[in-house]
């Protein structure tokens, strides 16, 4: 996935810039960048952040950054920002993006004589694509109009240019964007993340919609293109992605999970001696089901956060197995002879909650007890690609599926269809190969009643395979 962060003041703007990036680094893992204007030039840093922290990376930086504007990005794809220079103008680009037919339109600019700068392992850098398409237009909304026509999947992005900061959210909203206001006149923020705006002085005070673009200055905003009428803003921002204190389409992330797990909780007849949650994104769900079962909530699993933080993901398989295994300890003291419910935010491969179930039950557990807060996961990602996944087989339920059906893509319509004998069948099939004492999945009218938008607003695709694309 990724987030973008980008601010313009009266006065440098470097220290905002640097602490608001951060404030998005648990929503991508590989590359990180900022860019600042000062005086007509742009002042750019990318660096890997794949096995560092991004501050560690960005703090010797600082000094060599000036200027009162500049955006910010983490990024799970390519290096940004891009700086280009065009019968537009010069800007600077950050994007959160997946481009579905990006090689189809790779062929198609190259035949018109266009070529691509930032190439490497034979893959080109999207964001360049991206910037690439929007200078096709007349101007900047001419140009990200098009975009939004040409490409299939996703895109939201910043622009850095000398009129200030243009700020264009997806054209389906599938990824946020919400401006907010500095006290004192000190100016304005845009991010994918409202967390970020309180400690730096911020307050939001605009959501962007989707294929709604804004112009931001330092003394406002203005609307530079209406806002499309459909929305399709993706669920597992809350389920999994979200930081707890943030909001989407006016959508608190914590309070969402509270009140999946809460209702879950409510209607469970499970005998258990306490609830406890798989950190970090199962602990608000764990919090709502202590409250609708009435039973108390106990930290039976730790995360050791001073050198695993969250948006340390390796790129292998393997390794990210690894790191999921050392950065989450039981407590054997809570757990002994115990009959234990864990909440988590979802199961994508089911290898790294095969290894925890493993050693709960090592560590002297009686039961393990597993509840989900979102449906099975029976389609990939086609818009976010939040799983990672390469293929429809790295999700457990599709090579269930397969057992049970000969093929992996038999009958799905039934397997995501709560309670029916096929889902129950999937359901008790995942349960044996994890080991686990029983297992139950939020049905998606929960999920979707928890987060409080209309059904037809949220993308549920990778649940239910509902989701259009134009």
């Amino acid at each position: 996935m990724g987030g973008l962060f980008g601010t313009i003041k009266h006065d440098c703007c470097v220290s905002e810039l640097f602490y608001g990036t951060d404030y998005n680094s648990h929503l991508g893992t590989k590359r990180a960048g900022m860019v600042t204007l000062s005086n007509g030039n742009f002042i750019r840093e990318i660096h890997n952040i794949e096995n560092s922290y991004f501050r560690t990376k960005f703090e010797r930086d600082l000094d060599d950054f000036d200027g009162n504007s500049g955006i910010g990005v983490i990024s799970d794809t390519d290096a940004q920002p891009i700086i280009i220079s065009s019968h537009l103008g010069k800007f600077a680009i950050v994007t959160v993006a997946k481009i579905n037919n990006i090689k189809e339109l790779e062929l198609e600019l190259l035949e018109e004589g266009n070529h691509f700068c930032e190439h490497s392992n034979d893959i080109i850098n999207q964001t360049e694509l991206i910037s690439m398409l929007i200078t096709k237009g007349k101007d900047y909304v001419d140009g990200i109009e098009y975009l939004f026509k040409k490409i299939k999947g996703s895109c939201t992005m910043l622009l850095l240019t000398e009129e200030g900061i243009i700020a264009a959210r997806d054209k389906y909203g599938r990824t946020p964007l919400y401006i907010a206001k500095g006290e004192n006149n000190k100016g304005y923020a845009v991010s994918s993340e409202t967390c970020c705006f309180p400690n730096l002085g911020y307050e939001a005070e605009y959501n962007i919609g989707p294929g709604e673009i804004m112009l931001i200055d330092a003394n406002g905003y203005k609307q530079i293109r209406k806002p499309n009428d459909k929305m399709q803003i993706c669920s597992f921002l809350w389920v999994y992605y979200g930081y707890p204190v943030c909001e989407y389409e006016g959508k608190n992330v914590e309070e969402m999970r509270f009140k999946c797990g809460e209702e879950m909780g409510k209607k469970d007849d499970v005998d258990i001696d306490f609830v406890s949650g798989i950190p970090d994104s199962g602990v608000g769900m764990s919090l709502g089901y202590a409250v609708g079962k009435g039973v108390p909530y106990k930290r039976g699993i730790v995360k050791y956060t001073p050198t695993w933080p969250r948006s340390f993901t390796p790129t292998t398989q393997e390794r990210r197995e690894l790191v999921a295994k050392m950065k989450l300890i039981p407590n054997k003291w809570l757990l002994k002879d115990k009959r234990v419910l864990f909440c988590d935010d979802s199961i994508v491969r089911g290898t790294q909650l095969r290894d925890n179930v493993t050693d709960l039950y090592r560590c002297g557990a009686k039961e393990v007890h597993m509840r989900i807060s979102c449906p099975p996961l029976i389609y990939p990602c086609r818009f976010l690609n939040f799983t990672a996944s390469k293929s429809e087989m790295e999700l457990i339920t599709r090579r269930i599926i397969k057992d049970l059906e000969g093929a992996h893509d038999k009958h799905l319509e039934e397997y995501a269809t709560t309670d029916s004998p096929r889902y129950c069948r999937m359901v008790e099939c995942i349960r044996k190969q994890l080991n686990i004492s029983s297992l139950k999945f939020n049905p998606i009218e929960t999920l979707v009643e928890s987060i409080g938008l209309p059904k037809e607003s949220i993308c549920t695709h990778c649940f239910d395979g509902s989701s259009y694309e134009e």
